[in-house]
């Protein structure tokens, strides 16, 4: 058998066979069910390879069908996959990674290869950079501006951190393989995904154990790890297969919580507590708490906090940003969780961009709890997402009240994501948006506007009474696009003053607002909205990582609109100042 792959692997083969099928013109259906079942893989948590090994079938999981599921069965046990060696032969294999630069779509990709014959990103930024892909019709100066900046943007991505929803896939499953050896008594990971940044550097792993050479022993011997830095008797580093680093660390467990508050950090906030205990005559360090030689505390992070005067502070909060005089004055905010949410307001359906149905939307809001749900398929401006004109808004807004009448424990509320254009105008009538229940306002386009130029347009938008929700505010995807060039400060400012919820967009590779952004709103008065923008039903799982990001930010549950039962929401959504 090939070398055991990893979800995110199996995946990577779906996802760029469908790019390859739809850079030669396949059938869309074709395309989109490899898509669909890249998705599916990355998103399991049980390991496809050890399904395969089991025999499961893996039809039953949502998206795999039956050629898709022996494919990935091939390409499990061979290290191939048939129909991606065979579309090999007739497209470059190299194309598809052109289309990761942003705005660069699969007839795009076919264009420029049929015209320049090319093949790599190296390629690609010759031809811009000598002028000649705006003589290409289609593209224009403009155009290649823009693919020279997307090409940019790219390359940066090797030298950025990786994103939390991806290490988390990774780290999580290697946690769970340590904590199942005997004698460790506990495993976590600490530094900032502890702290649930939107990003990691690497891992940080520690593990109390008396025996923690067995513990360095199995790590370095696991299947996910390609290189060993680093093996000693309670410290390694390795690399995992996609390329993460993990410093793990074992340590007594009479000293797991000294060790676990000095490795989650961040390292501002464990200065201000090592200044707090010299302060008293004391030294604090990642082996306890001591006065001269004599341990006051080592075992718990929340003894040592208390022995410190404080409360015990959130990790999400421990960032040096006014938590320790919080906890000193017993005014730590009660952060938001997840079960204080009681319902989605911008996700999507097979209307516009969405995978599943109404229905399916619907019912899997219900299986989490959720007593309403906003229906905000995208409005006429964003075309490659099939966005719904007036006259289909109409038709949508018919079928959903055909489908509530067969609901008595959920509220489907009508409503659209509608794009900001570039003069600050919505995509839609005010006689259409006044006939919805949530209306979602997002740019999508036109991105690379001068600062000015997009704080007015935002600030134009905002005037309209039926701007509700701002919609992920920045346009950011993490690692793959920078934030648009705005004055958040007094866009922020401005929706505070007209009552408008800004979002924090639990897409991980969105999570915008960013933390300090949602911090800043939350100091201007800000209502936020922590919404999942469900494309498909898992999504409504993605929650939580909004959810981390509001946390960080220090949000309650009386910050977010969509903790309020469905009157208040409506009164909040509808009074303007």
């Amino acid at each position: 058998m090939a070398k055991r792959m990893r979800n995110r692997d199996i995946a990577g083969y779906c996802e760029r066979l469908a790019n390859l099928l739809e850079i030669d013109g396949a059938n869309p259906f074709r395309v989109r069910a490899w898509r669909n079942a890249a998705e599916t893989m990355a998103g399991l948590s049980q390991s496809v390879a050890d399904l395969v090994e089991s025999d499961i079938d893996l039809t039953e999981y949502p998206h795999i069908g039956r050629d898709i599921a022996e494919g990935v069965r091939t390409l499990v046990t061979t290290g191939h996959l048939p129909p991606l060696d065979e579309i090999a032969r007739r497209v470059p294999p190299e194309l598809a990674d052109l289309m990761q630069v942003q705005g660069l779509g699969p007839k795009g990709v076919k264009a420029l290869y049929e015209q320049f014959q090319l093949h790599t990103l190296d390629d690609l930024e010759r031809v811009a950079r000598e002028g000649r892909v705006r003589e290409l019709s289609g593209f224009g100066a403009r155009k290649e501006a823009a693919l020279l900046d997307g090409i940019r943007q790219l390359r940066a991505t090797g030298e950025q951190r990786t994103r939390l929803a991806d290490a988390e896939p990774v780290a999580a499953p290697l946690r769970d393989r340590l904590a199942a050896i005997p004698g460790v008594t506990e495993v976590t990971i600490a530094g900032s995904y502890r702290r649930r940044r939107a990003t990691v550097g690497d891992i940080d792993l520690l593990v109390a154990s008396d025996n923690g050479e067995a513990v360095m022993e199995r790590l370095v011997e696991d299947d996910d790890v390609e290189r060993v830095v680093s093996h000693g008797a309670t410290r390694s580093t390795v690399i995992l297969g996609d390329g993460l680093q993990v410093d793990a660390r074992a340590v007594a467990p009479d000293s797991f919580g000294a060790a676990l508050l000095y490795f989650t950090g961040s390292k501002r906030h464990n200065v201000a507590l090592r200044q707090r205990a010299v302060d008293r005559g004391w030294k604090l360090n990642e082996y306890g708490l001591y006065d001269g030689d004599e341990p006051l505390e080592a075992a718990s992070e929340a003894a040592i906090y208390r022995r410190l005067g404080l409360d015990w502070i959130p990790p999400e909060l421990r960032e040096d940003h006014g938590e320790i005089a919080a906890a000193e004055s017993g005014s730590l905010p009660e952060l938001v969780t997840v079960d204080a949410i009681r319902g989605n307001l911008h996700g999507h359906t097979d209307w516009s961009d969405g995978k599943d149905t109404l229905e399916a939307m619907i019912d899997a809001a219900r299986e989490r709890g959720h007593e309403y749900i906003a229906i905000t398929d995208h409005g006429p401006r964003v075309r490659i997402a099939n966005g719904l004109s007036p006259e289909r808004l109409a038709e949508q807004a018919d079928a959903i009240d055909a489908v509530a009448a067969e609901y008595d424990d959920i509220t489907i509320l009508k409503g659209c994501e509608v794009d900001i254009l570039a003069d600050g105008s919505l995509d839609l009538p005010d006689e259409v948006l006044a006939r919805l229940d949530i209306i979602v306002c997002s740019i999508h386009y036109e991105l690379r506007r001068s600062r000015a130029e997009q704080t007015e347009r935002v600030l134009r938008a905002m005037e309209n009474p039926h701007f509700m929700i701002w919609g992920h505010p920045t346009a950011r995807e993490i690692n793959r696009r920078d934030p648009i060039d705005i004055d958040m400060d007094r866009c922020l400012q401005a929706a505070a003053e007209r009552c408008i919820a800004v979002e924090i967009n639990a897409q991980p590779k969105r999570l915008d607002l960013s933390d300090t952004n949602a911090r800043l709103a939350l100091e201007k008065g800000c209502r936020i909205a922590v919404d999942t923008d469900a494309h498909a039903t898992r999504h409504f799982d993605l929650l939580r990582h909004g959810i981390d990001q509001a946390r960080r930010a220090g949000a309650t549950a009386g910050d977010i609109i969509n903790t309020r039962n469905l009157d208040d929401l409506r009164n909040l959504l509808r009074s303007r100042a």
